[in-house]
């Protein structure tokens, strides 16, 4: 059903959609008239028009409060709405960064012990929180690679070996960083190839940077061996922490032998992730790199808390202290859950990842048939066989309501649909998704025009995503003029 305040045009000279109040201040003249642009043609609409319309369009979007979010290797959880509130306290929200040490005290003790429970979970020596998403805490982690080596007098270790699954940040920080990317091969596991590291693993190469699990959804069980060998030759292993929500409790990458690792808070720890931020990377780092941590870190001495500079420190990579609102998110999350419950939300996310594994492995080609960890990566091999591809499964979940799943990532995995269910959805909304994933399956084998022309019934169909991308306009137009 259409209503009048979603078409094109809904103005009509003379009215009103708002009521402002009465001037506090003194009033002042109008800018000269060339100054005033009458081309603009702003709308004229009622209050109770223009409270429909951007009504209409906040029901147009779609985020975890309104259904299953089910991209995998972002953690798309529900996070608790008193979080938010937290973060709003006056005593938090109306703080400036330019105050004196002594009047922010409550923020820097809630600063510090964030930074004690981050190290913790991570088996780590200390904890930078001042990168303001995960790739800047990447690439605060590669400056510190980087910074170590130099110190060390080893100038000639530039590159950064990846693994061929590796999230699409990581070489874009490498290449920020100044350095050179090696790619090291899968083997049919889904784990790295031991045999193509060991042929990489030169005294060219300052690290090697793992997600762990894997954006397979894997955990490697050959990670002691793989951190030996690096250390063997002389490199670090830095950790791409983007899928903690799987092992919180349950293994310390600093114990698997991880040099750094960087976080996302806004996929694990209770910010609301997707929309551009904002986002919060802490880098935590064991004993040999925590000297060269981005300033500034959180000390404690008898009660007072106070900033501080790691002797060889990067140097600041942000404005600041980094993104505090998040933060304060972060540690209601931590103290609200504790540690037996934050090791459980590991547990669940597993066990709803291997639960669709095991429904939905029937239908679709499951290229690791193994027990996955928070995510299970399915291709549509089976389906493309039949004309129908990742896409078309894609937009026809829609059709249920549902978010698809990231699809055609890893690039290693033909046709890929990757799903993380996370902790939080019960397995009624798990059984609905594995209900509209089996019917699609039938259709792609009976029926494949119906996923061809999906979706069928959202405001906007089938968009030409790759002709958008590459001519992208995002000006507002009004009956067809630009403006």
């Amino acid at each position: 059903m259409k209503h009048h305040y979603l078409l094109p045009d809904i103005s009509k000279p003379g009215r009103v959609g708002c009521t402002l109040p009465s001037l506090d201040v003194p009033e002042g003249s109008r800018p000269p008239e060339e100054l005033l642009r009458q081309e603009l043609e702003l709308p004229e609409v009622s209050e109770v028009d223009l409270i429909r319309y951007f009504t209409a369009l906040s029901k147009l979007n779609y985020g975890v409060d309104s259904g299953f979010y089910p991209l995998g290797s972002c953690t798309m959880k529900y996070n608790p709405k008193w979080h938010e509130d937290v973060a709003k306290l006056s005593g938090f929200a109306a703080l400036h960064p330019w105050q004196p040490e002594e009047q922010v005290q409550g923020a820097l003790r809630l600063m510090h012990e964030l930074q004690e429970y981050l190290t913790e979970v991570t088996g780590m020596n200390a904890t930078s929180l001042v990168p303001v998403a995960g790739a800047h805490g990447e690439l605060a982690g590669l400056f510190m690679v980087k910074a170590y080596h130099q110190d060390r007098g080893h100038k000639g270790r530039t590159k950064i070996l990846l693994t061929d699954s590796s999230h699409g940040t990581n070489p874009a920080s490498v290449a920020m960083c100044g350095m050179e990317t090696g790619v090291v091969a899968s083997d049919d596991k889904g784990d790295l190839d031991l045999k193509s590291l060991d042929s990489m693993m030169n005294d060219e190469v300052a690290a090697l940077t793992l997600t762990m699990p894997s954006t397979l959804g894997l955990f490697d069980p050959k990670i002691a061996e793989i951190a030996r060998l690096v250390h063997e030759r002389g490199g670090l292993l830095g950790g791409d922490g983007a899928n903690l929500n799987a092992l919180m409790g349950q293994a310390k990458l600093g114990e698997l032998g991880f040099d750094y690792v960087q976080l996302n808070l806004h996929k694990t720890f209770s910010t609301p992730h997707g929309g551009g931020g904002p986002g919060s990377g802490p880098v935590c780092a064991m004993e040999n790199l925590v000297e060269f941590l981005p300033t500034p870190l959180v000390a404690e001495e008898k009660g007072s808390y106070r900033f501080v500079a790691p002797t060889k420190s990067i140097g600041r990579i942000a404005s600041f202290y980094g993104n505090f609102g998040v933060m304060v998110k972060a540690f209601a999350y931590a103290r609200s859950l504790g540690p037996e419950e934050l090791k459980r939300i590991s547990e669940d996310a597993v066990l709803n990842a291997n639960y669709l594994k095991e429904k939905l492995k029937p239908y679709y080609h499951l290229p690791y048939d193994r027990t996955c960890m928070h995510e299970v990566v399915f291709s549509g091999k089976k389906q493309k066989a039949k004309g129908v591809g990742t896409v078309d499964i894609a937009k026809r979940l829609l059709d249920y309501g549902l978010h698809p799943p990231t699809v055609y990532f890893p690039l290693i995995v033909s046709e890929a649909l990757m799903t993380e269910p996370t902790e939080t959805e019960s397995k009624e909304t798990l059984d609905e998704y594995i209900a509209a994933m089996k019917e699609i399956a039938g259709d792609a084998a009976e029926n494949p025009d119906i996923l061809h022309s999906a979706p069928h019934n959202t405001p906007v169909r089938r968009l030409d995503e790759a002709g958008a991308f590459r001519q992208l306009d995002v000006r507002w137009e009004m009956n067809g003029k630009k403006k």
